[in-house]
């Protein structure tokens, strides 16, 4: 089993664990190789399986460096919260490096989205696991016109606004009032970010929805981000967003569920009442 082991080239992971992981699967009999987000993404034939080494950052860093190629991605805590990430090395048995080199887990369809119609950085890949967002770039809040499949929605003032697929409705849009959805719906979610309405909500849309938004503002600019990677866009920009067209290989041990890491890492339902 061919095994890469991915990290940010400007994170701090702890050596020790490192090294205890690349052993244990190497005792096991996979093969393992290194990759970095500065690095180069060639990646050698017949990859099986990549391990993110971070946490939810690195996560997306690992997907935006696959660049579509269809290799299952499993996400190993080194980082804080974690919620994309599958496990963790811990003074523990750590049987789950087992269950990896075993093939003893499963793999979800994550739906990308797709960013076209504005001219992107060179370094930046035009597809998000999370989300898409344009925020005010100076005082100034933005007045946003969005349109679902050429209908358009009341226009939007606020700082921003943001399109999350089900895997970061647990993300920003989480943050900014949006719902929780399960990450192998096939939806996308719309938020405003601080609207100056008190009649705007979030709207979940069909994933195969054609979205299109540009915006006005009297800084005549503003910011875009496509997951982890931002830019500056001046007012005359629209862009367009859609479902690639394929989807991320999320990789989920079999004794772990979305359930489970609502409860456990976002606290969900967490009530000093229900402990008496």
């Amino acid at each position: 089993m061919k095994i890469a082991l991915f990290r940010r080239e400007t994170s701090h992971i702890d050596e020790n664990k490192l090294n205890y992981l690349a052993g244990r699967l190497t005792a096991l009999g996979a093969e393992i190789f290194y990759c970095t987000s500065a690095g180069s993404n060639e990646l050698p034939e017949n990859t099986d399986l990549m391990l993110s080494l971070g946490g939810d950052g690195t996560f997306l860093a690992a997907v935006d460096f696959l660049k579509g190629r269809q290799i299952p991605v499993a996400g190993i805590n080194f980082g804080r919260l974690g919620f994309l990430t599958t496990a963790r090395v811990d003074e523990g048995a750590n049987s789950w490096i087992e269950d990896l080199v075993g093939r003893r887990f499963d793999i979800e369809q994550r739906l990308l989205l797709q960013v076209s119609g504005v001219e992107l950085p060179e370094d930046v890949h035009p597809y998000c696991l999370n989300e898409f967002t344009l925020m005010r770039q100076g005082p100034s809040m933005l007045q946003i016109t969005v349109s679902i499949d050429g209908k358009a929605l009341p226009t939007y003032w606020a700082d921003g606004v943001l399109v999350a697929t089900p895997t970061g409705s647990t993300a920003y849009s989480l943050s900014v009032g949006g719902p929780i959805v399960a990450p192998t719906t096939e939806c996308l979610i719309i938020c405003p970010a601080a609207p100056h309405n008190l009649n705007v909500r979030p709207i979940v849309v069909n994933a195969a929805s054609e979205i299109k938004i540009s915006f006005k503002s009297k800084d005549k600019a503003a910011s875009m981000s496509v997951d982890n990677h931002g830019f500056h866009v001046s007012q005359d920009a629209s862009v367009t967003l859609s479902q690639a067209p394929h989807k991320a290989l999320y990789v989920t041990l079999r004794d772990m569920s979305f359930i489970d890491a609502l409860r456990d890492k976002l606290m969900w339902g967490d009530d000093i009442r229900n402990n008496k």
